[in-house]
């Protein structure tokens, strides 16, 4: 896994008074398939509003992507509702975290370009000035003033280089563990090892004994497996899993998070010392039979580029593991409503554990019967294109 936390216990509850509750979801019985991030936050998120909530899982709390997710956390995007989106989820895991609950490590994020990339470094001065625009904080630095910054980053190679200042990181598997115990104990049902699959017209959810329980409303926010839940009502979606990998090494390091555009990975710090990855496969992974195991040249080369880009930090590697993401055909997640009471929260590219607070939230909304976000419709497609699979982390320039 990460290192970090198995996901299987379902920890600590958040505090919710009694007076947090309302009754806006009174009556409204709701299923939600999938107990990572952000099944578990709209699970939250409707139970406190009065829904009638059933939580289920195929496995444990956060055993799937989420468990095995990054945990950076950042508002860095130039996309007017992406840095909305962002800035929400930002506040809300600074809102909700503490010592009984999971914690939240304020961090600065740096996205750089090399000098001999100048059409990244190019996309990088656009990106700071189209957020500074929606009023993200975020600056743009050179080599010099990155290397007074962060004395710890090689930067004789960098032509320029983003500093978001509203980030940090997590824990995935215990943020997702603690929203899933505040959900229960806001009068959810909690289901693991509990597969089901979707039936429509009406939403209902079928288990493996065969028992169908017919609900008002169903979200299925299964992660990789969303596609092969929604295929038994025969319903297709534009989402492709894909493999990724990332490893831990104990190494000294406090800051920042960092993002070598050129180079194609990350770091952050993390509790056993750094946490960094890339490795993305550009093809269709099986949710039920890929590699968990990171490849040993993953292993290899991250560690590799590692040292170039933080030449006084020692690497020992501890952990190193594959996990999957999901991504559409215009990089933009599916979210909202399929069919007649059936929701959809996928394909969020790698970013879906760091927006969790926030589309939970806003899935949860829609479901008691507030707007949806139009971008992320995910009727906007057929649900049968052909698309390549492009790494949501990626900066292209253009």
């Amino acid at each position: 896994m990460n290192g970090e936390s198995s996901g299987g216990d379902p920890g600590p509850d958040l505090a919710v008074g009694a007076d947090a509750f309302v009754d806006r979801g009174a009556g409204l019985e709701v299923a939600v398939v999938g107990a990572g991030a952000v099944g578990a936050t709209a699970a939250y998120d409707l139970a406190r509003e009065g829904a009638d909530v059933t939580l289920y899982d195929r496995g444990t709390v956060a055993s799937g992507s989420s468990g095995r997710a990054a945990g950076i956390c950042y508002d860095a995007f130039a996309d007017g509702l992406d840095a909305e989106i962002a800035g929400d989820a930002i506040e809300r895991f600074r809102a909700l975290s503490g010592d009984d609950t999971f914690p939240f490590r304020e961090c600065p994020y740096v996205w750089l370009a090399r000098e001999d990339d100048q059409e990244r470094a190019a996309t990088i001065r656009e990106q700071v000035s189209r957020m500074q625009d929606h009023g993200v904080v975020a600056l743009e630095m050179d080599a010099d003033a990155l290397a007074d910054r962060f004395p710890a980053l090689r930067v004789d190679d960098v032509a320029v280089a983003g500093i978001a200042g509203a980030a940090g990181y997590t824990d995935p598997a215990r943020y997702t563990a603690c929203l899933a115990a505040a959900a229960t104990g806001a009068g959810a049902t909690l289901e693991t090892h509990a597969p089901v699959d979707v039936r429509i017209d009406p939403p209902r959810v079928a288990l493996e004994d065969g028992e169908e329980r017919e609900v008002d409303a169903v979200l299925v926010a299964a992660g990789a497996h969303t596609k092969r839940v929604l295929a038994a009502a025969d319903v297709p979606i534009a989402m492709k899993p894909y493999r990724v990998q990332a490893l831990v090494a104990d190494a000294d390091l406090e800051e920042p998070m960092c993002y070598d555009a050129t180079g194609d990975f990350y770091v952050r710090p993390h509790p056993d010392g750094l946490l960094a990855g890339d490795g993305t496969e550009p093809v269709e992974a099986d949710p039920d039979d890929y590699d968990r195991t990171a490849d040993s040249d993953f292993v290899d080369d991250t560690v590799a580029r590692i040292g170039k880009r933080f030449p006084d930090v020692d690497l020992e590697v501890s952990d190193a593991w594959a996990g999957l993401c999901t991504a559409t055909p215009d990089g933009d997640p599916l979210v909202g409503e399929l069919r007649d009471g059936v929701y959809v929260a996928t394909g969020f590219q790698g970013h879906g554990f760091m927006r969790a607070p926030a589309i939970g939230k806003r899935i949860a909304g829609q479901i008691l019967g507030d707007d949806g976000v139009d971008a992320f419709d995910p009727t906007r497609f057929p649900g049968e294109e052909e698309f390549e699979i492009v790494e949501g982390m990626r900066i292209d320039g253009g």
